[in-house]
């Protein structure tokens, strides 16, 4: 496969429950409209990001946008994933800035610098893997292992949408309308429309919400008034780096998180595609470390391998790599306008958080998916404590501090089921 060709597949692959491949494609039209669903999947938390650490969120869309471009040249286009900003910079870049939010971050350079040196420490892992081999990868994550890692991911990020995206009463059950319209696309549409689940089941709850709130005034009403006022283009405010040995060292171990996401990534679409992408998950944290220590550069946030995305390619079957340059594209668009970023913006909280509800839930199921495909067996006391502790660790985020830099949540639990593996099978046959 040339890096931008990919066999094309007609739509009634899709009608027949037909799973398109990495290396294959949808005609443009409808791969163009894969690639906003993946868009509206990852630009709820590719905002929130930012916003938490005092980023410009402009900044962030473009620089996602270009890190995925990134990705997809170093891994030679074989490897489907879109790269957003991640939430495991949050705790350390607030910690070494002194971020008390909210609005701009008056000392992101020093984050910045961290970033980027924390985007270096991850290549150098890549090219170690590259050198190296996938084997003692293999080694310490057999398919128990895994499976854990990628359900905890799912599992992680649930606190988001129902903690912080359902500020009232009516806010949660237009959560339950948006994740109930989802579903409903996903078993009784037929075709494309059942593939873009995620989109269609959005449009659909949105235009409930603003009858509900805009027609009948039951909650906060739709606001468009930014729309029209944002302009068409406009250049994001970008940001220099300033390398400070304290903020450095504070940042880089973020790398150990980013690499268990990342394998988390390659692992499961191993798993949804029944193809062998080991092979370039060397590739693939050089392309992820590259991107972060580009959009450091910039003044954006670090990246990594997208989650939500894994949930929209398991429900819908569709993999194939050309649908995540026309998001990256899109985002880069959307980077330099700020009138669709208005746009993306206009859509309510809660109906983020429904399609986010499902999102995060896909990607838990993965898990299991995993689990199930390689015959996992849980009457064995050691595979079953293997994925029972770390998905309550991940699960409760579960924090272990090493001075001022905290592993939580998703490092722990991958962390700790490598060890646990390796502990309980010592003298093991």
């Amino acid at each position: 496969m040339g890096l931008f060709h990919w066999t094309e597949k007609s739509s009634a692959t899709l009608d027949n429950g037909g799973v398109i491949a990495p290396d294959e494609r949808l005609p443009w039209p409808q791969t163009t409209v894969m690639g906003v669903q993946h868009v509206i999947a990852m630009f709820g938390a590719t905002v929130l990001a930012p916003l938490l650490m005092g980023f410009n969120p402009n900044v962030a869309i473009l620089m996602s946008g270009i890190g995925t471009l990134i990705f997809f040249f170093i891994t030679g286009g074989k490897v489907p994933s879109y790269l957003g900003s991640s939430f495991a910079f949050i705790g350390v870049v607030i910690a070494a800035s002194g971020y008390a939010g909210p609005g701009p971050n008056a000392n992101l350079g020093v984050a910045l610098g961290g970033i980027i040196i924390c985007g270096l420490v991850y290549t150098l892992i890549g090219f170690l893997v590259q050198a190296t081999g996938t084997g003692w990868i293999e080694r310490l994550m057999p398919p128990v292992v895994t499976g854990t890692v990628v359900a905890v991911i799912g599992l992680n990020l649930a606190a988001i949408p129902i903690k912080n995206m359902a500020p009232t009463g009516f806010d949660a059950w237009m959560q339950a309308i948006t994740f109930i319209s989802v579903a409903l696309v996903a078993v009784y549409a037929r075709g494309m429309t059942q593939r873009l689940l995620i989109l269609v089941g959005l449009i659909v709850a949105s235009v409930i919400y603003a009858v509900l709130t805009n027609g009948l005034g039951l909650g906060k009403p739709i606001d468009a008034s930014g729309i029209a006022s944002a302009p068409w283009f406009g250049m994001p405010t970008f940001a220099a780096p300033v390398f400070q040995a304290q903020a450095m060292l504070l940042i880089a171990p973020v790398a150990l998180i980013l690499v268990a996401e990342n394998l988390g990534h390659i692992k499961a679409v191993s798993a949804m595609t029944g193809r062998d992408l080991n092979p370039y998950l060397g590739k693939a944290f050089i392309g992820d470390g590259v991107a972060t220590m580009v959009s450091g550069a910039a003044g954006g946030t670090g990246v990594t391998t997208y989650a939500e995305n894994i949930g929209v390619m398991a429900a819908t079957k569709i993999y194939s790599t050309a649908m995540f340059v026309v998001a990256a594209v899109i985002a880069i668009v959307l980077g330099f306008s700020p009138k669709f970023g208005a746009l993306i913006q206009a859509i309510p909280l809660a109906v983020m958080g429904g399609v986010s509800i499902v999102v995060f839930g896909l990607i838990a199921i993965a898990g299991a998916k995993i689990w199930v495909d390689n015959k996992v067996d849980f009457s064995d006391n050691k595979n079953l404590l293997v994925a029972a502790i770390p998905i309550i660790l991940g699960t409760g985020e579960y924090t272990l501090k090493f001075g001022e830099f905290g592993l939580g949540g998703i490092g722990t639990a991958t962390f700790g089921a490598i060890f646990l593996y390796w502990l309980l099978s010592r003298g093991k046959a």
